[in-house]
């Protein structure tokens, strides 16, 4: 969710900012506060109201706002039924709403930020990989026609004719190389699409999910390649405000079920400890209808905690209960530790989960993020 995604854009974006003009031009504030805070660039673009979403342009960039973000998580199979977990995240951040006329080529106010993570619980291990890059001389970009977002040989584009998407990303340690292919059409969250963060209706983002899209593909482990397929979910956010200054992390869950149906729910956590009545969530049924759920729809209680060998705790077993669609789900790490150590730290992670959907036993599996949780 916003917060973390927000926080690893502006503190990559500080770090390549001094190199990311080819003149004199001053580099933006490095300050996290500066970056994020309300008193953005009155030039930059806001979410303020409900807006038509057209697809698949949407897919593309959105340049206007200050950040974006393509988030694709999912879990996966090998031919011998061995089970992995992967992300794979590309990140854009303005640095300014307009760039000046200049004859450089390398000049540019877009940096793009990626981030790979698999899992592998059957030999407990968890792998991460992350690039960031100007958006200029073909290094990075965004496009919508025909749909492209990269950084480097890293991608996830559109395949021409069709609504499935290419994923291909390579470090030493691992790599994807991944075909999905949407099984429901995509889903607005929060009021037609417009997701609002905190009281303060600045501080909102345009967010919708492909929640079911089936992936085939090869997953590479070392020098080892797995033949893989599952589902991947898709969220796409973007906006220029970031999040109340009280607010200090979130647990998100994208969990998608036996049943066909999607439960996706964010809860913003205040520095006081209890939720912030911004959290929301969205349930989708196996017939693809979505229904917007509100911070008193969802009732989580952490059952274990897992402590970082670098310090902190993190949840790592909850209870989630939905009474309104009849969901009681408990959720479990495949991997306790599941935390990603880039620029920042965060946990994110695959999670089996079990529990009953209007009385019926129901299985499923997903993806959880927790911020706010370690010193970062």
């Amino acid at each position: 969710m916003p917060r973390t995604r927000l926080r690893l854009i502006a503190l990559l974006a500080s770090l390549v900012s001094a190199h990311a003009f080819a003149d004199d031009t001053a580099a933006p504030p490095s300050q996290l506060a500066d970056l994020l805070g309300s008193d953005a660039d009155s030039g930059f673009a806001r979410a303020l109201s409900p807006r038509t979403f057209v697809f698949p342009e949407d897919h593309g960039p959105h340049p206007e706002f200050r950040n974006e973000w393509w988030y694709l998580t999912g879990n996966l199979d090998d031919e011998d039924g061995r089970r992995f977990g992967f992300e794979l995240t590309i990140f854009r951040f303005a640095l300014t709403p307009s760039l000046p006329e200049s004859s450089s080529a390398w000049r540019t106010n877009q940096v793009y930020i990626a981030h790979l993570a698999v899992t592998d619980p059957e030999n407990e291990g968890f792998y991460v990989a992350q690039r960031y890059s100007r958006g200029a001389v073909g290094l990075a970009g965004a496009q919508a026609s025909p749909f492209r977002v990269w950084i480097d040989d890293w991608e996830m584009a559109g395949q021409p004719g069709t609504s499935a998407w290419r994923l291909r990303a390579s470090d030493a340690a691992v790599g994807i190389d991944l075909e999905l292919q949407p099984l429901k059409p995509p889903i607005l969250n929060g009021i037609e699409g417009l997701s609002q963060k905190s009281a303060d209706p600045e501080n909102a983002s345009y967010y919708y999910s492909i929640t079911r899209m089936q992936t085939e593909g090869n997953l590479r482990i070392g020098g080892r390649d797995y033949t893989v397929s599952g589902l991947s979910w898709l969220d796409r956010e973007w906006s220029t405000s970031a999040l109340a200054t009280d607010q200090v992390g979130w647990d998100w869950f994208a969990l998608q079920l036996d049943d066909g149906s999607e439960l996706m729910f964010y809860g913003l956590r205040s520095r006081d400890g209890t939720w912030d009545s911004a959290s929301a969530g969205t349930f989708v049924d196996a017939a693809g209808e979505a229904s917007h759920l509100t911070e008193g729809d969802a009732d989580i209680t952490v059952l274990d905690n897992w402590a970082s060998p670098e310090g902190g705790s993190y949840p790592a077993r909850w209870l989630l209960q939905i009474p309104r669609f009849g969901l009681e789900l408990t959720v479990t790490p495949i991997v306790d530790d599941q935390e990603l150590f880039t620029t920042v730290r965060y946990w994110e992670g695959a999670v089996d989960v079990e529990g009953k959907h209007d009385q019926l036993r129901i299985k499923g599996r997903g993806y959880v993020e927790l911020t706010g949780y370690a010193e970062e």
